[in-house]
């Protein structure tokens, strides 16, 4: 894949159909569910992005005593949990950007279950040294910082019903990103397993799971990247299939935040169709504690549109592929906005966009992707009104292989940029 490429579109003006990719948030649960399981069964739609494959691949390997999983943040996470409990010894680790990733919060609450783990590094960073359990039939309550990540709960809710005692999960701290949680319990439920949840204690006994077939549904977090099309083309008419109406995705409220932002969405039997309506809003104001990664299309959205925008529940985007807030701001000032911390919020963190982005006529922007897939397909649709250029593309594949082949059937044109 080229270092750079530019992007534009001649008209405008978008019609197509495009097919979702599975969600790689299902995808890595169904897994690492099909691995706990003693039963097999089949994985349909899985999803190809790399983080999903990077998961499939080790969990297939057999006496390995190194598992790298790269950039892969939920992998490494849901890893960390099933290797604790498995035989023998191995060691966990990453990209230098995931070595950066707390884990300690997980480490923590599985050694109290008696797992042996032990940090090569920096202590409660990547890489781990994970060696076979000692005391896992005198453990049944954890206690865990529920602030920090939801992938820290989604890992011991998934090796929950295959400990001897079970597992009572005791929820400490804001919950953020509790959408996911509600995705591993749905799912939990949809492989048999049943549980208890009263206020900020979940409990589940040992149990197995129920093997059978099971069809991912398609991505919604990759579906805010054509609601952001929309919403910036002269016209638009977009049919999105694979999304399931009744989702389990928290990302799913994209219709919802669509229709503010003067999206308009129609369901006609499992296919989405989006398409510009009118929008007379000159604000937007949003909490997305539930949904982080959706935060920078908004963005760049409120941005090119010059809507204020108000942005609150963004606690984890500091601790993702980069740290996406700054990012954001960084590659917004290249086109004279921003977005900043609003120096007025008191009790909740607020960022805002106040400002409108302006195109120099004389001149492309190229933006960076910090090793960021969310980076480069956030600022891609800007190219419907200006030509741009974005580096590193090919980051997309860690959740979206395929974004670039379906821009081209809206009608971008795509090309590599020679190197200076």
């Amino acid at each position: 894949m080229m270092d750079v490429i530019r992007i534009s579109h001649p008209t405008g003006k978008i019609n197509g159909k495009i097919k979702l990719d599975g969600s790689k948030s299902i995808s890595n649960r169904a897994l690492i569910i099909q691995a706990l399981s003693k039963e097999k069964f089949d994985i349909k739609r899985l999803s190809k992005s790399d983080d999903t494959q990077v998961l499939k691949n080790l969990l297939k390997e057999r006496d390995i005593k190194t598992y790298d999983v790269h950039h892969a943040g939920t992998s490494f996470r849901f890893l960390t949990a099933y290797l604790a409990i498995s035989k023998g010894k191995q060691i966990l680790t990453g990209s230098a950007r995931m070595k950066q990733r707390p884990i300690g919060p997980l480490v923590d609450a599985l050694r109290q279950l008696g797992c042996q783990i032990e940090y090569l590094e920096k202590k409660g960073y990547p890489p781990l040294k994970i060696g076979k359990p000692k005391k896992l039939e005198e453990a049944k309550s954890v206690t865990v910082d529920a602030s920090i990540s939801s992938q820290y709960l989604s890992a011991l809710l998934l090796i929950a019903p295959t400990l001897p005692n079970g597992l009572t999960l005791n929820l400490e701290g804001d919950m953020v990103s509790e959408s996911y949680l509600d995705m591993t319990l749905r799912m939990l439920q949809e492989f048999g397993i049943k549980y208890k949840k009263k206020n900020n204690t979940i409990s589940i006994n040992k149990q197995p799971y129920k093997a059978k077939e099971f069809t991912v549904e398609a991505d919604w977090s990759a579906s805010s990247y054509y609601f952001s099309i929309a919403s910036l083309a002269k016209e638009a008419d977009i049919t999105l299939r694979g999304l399931f109406e009744d989702s389990i995705q928290g990302d799913s409220a994209m219709v919802g935040i669509g229709r503010m932002l003067g999206i308009e969405s129609d369901w006609k039997e499992d296919k989405l169709s989006i398409s510009k309506g009118p929008h007379k809003s000159i604000s937007f104001e949003y909490d997305f504690i539930n949904q982080p990664d959706l935060a920078q299309t908004i963005a760049v959205i409120c941005a090119a549109k010059g809507i204020e925008g108000n942005f609150s529940g963004l606690k984890t985007l500091r601790i993702k592929e980069t740290d996406r807030i700054f990012a954001v701001d960084k590659e917004l000032s290249k086109i004279s906005s921003s977005f900043k911390k609003s120096e007025s919020s008191k009790k909740k963190e607020k960022y805002i966009i106040d400002k409108a982005i302006k195109f120099s006529k004389n001149k492309i922007p190229r933006f960076s992707t910090y090793k960021d897939h969310r980076m480069a397909m956030a600022f891609a649709p800007l190219a419907l009104l200006h030509p741009i250029e974005i580096e590193k593309p090919e980051v997309v594949s860690k959740s979206y292989p395929s974004f670039w082949e379906d821009l081209k059937s809206l009608g971008f044109v795509i090309e590599p940029v020679a190197s200076e």
